[in-house]
């Protein structure tokens, strides 16, 4: 039994927004394009999303869209830590995008698997925090349409306590804190504590 991930929290009050459907896009996403320190992402599926390009948006024009792998890349060019745990293989789509940039595929990026990872979470820039049911897709993020998207629901805080603890979690199964103890570990093809 790990401490740091089998517990209840004492309560306490926490500022939250609750985020449903596209509001996952409005208040996710687009945090995740304007980072400017770090992003952190756990997921348990990984697949290409597709995302408004707001780089050149006319007003009266249709919307054009990009690979948010391009939006990776970018902030890459400006040293923001990007991270991305997951569960499963990443979907085809999301493997071809990742391979056209070389930045990303150098490290810009950096990507890790734990088959036991479920959670869901998005930190961005170390102050804004998404815990909710979304996968990193475009079904789970609102990237979609409404008749095509998934019933997600989550919720988005600043709150500095919850953000401190998230990151903790986050980290410790990043540098593979539960891999000596793990029951899959003879399956595992990369352990993430490197042993």
């Amino acid at each position: 039994m790990s401490a740091l991930l089998d517990f209840v929290s004492a309560p306490r009050l926490v500022r939250t927004k609750i985020v449903a459907g596209s509001g996952h896009y409005e208040s996710v996403v687009r945090a995740v394009m304007d980072a400017k320190v770090s992003v952190w992402i756990a997921t348990a599926n990984l697949k290409e999303l597709m995302v408004e390009d707001t780089r050149a948006k006319m007003p009266g024009r249709r919307a054009s869209y990009r690979s948010m792998l391009e939006v990776f890349d970018d902030l890459a060019t400006k040293s923001v830590d990007l991270r991305i745990l997951h569960a499963g293989f990443p979907s085809q789509a999301f493997r071809d995008a990742f391979d056209a940039h070389p930045r990303l595929v150098k490290g810009g990026l950096a990507l890790r698997q734990c088959a036991r990872l479920h959670l869901k979470a998005v930190i961005v820039d170390g102050a804004l925090l998404y815990l909710g049911s979304a996968n990193w897709t475009g079904a789970g993020l609102g990237a979609k349409g409404d008749r095509n998207r998934n019933f997600e629901l989550g919720f988005v805080t600043e709150d500095e306590a919850l953000l401190d603890q998230v990151q903790g979690i986050f980290d410790h199964l990043w540098n593979g804190g539960e891999c000596a103890r793990c029951g899959r570990r003879d399956v595992c093809d990369a352990p993430l504590d490197g042993a």
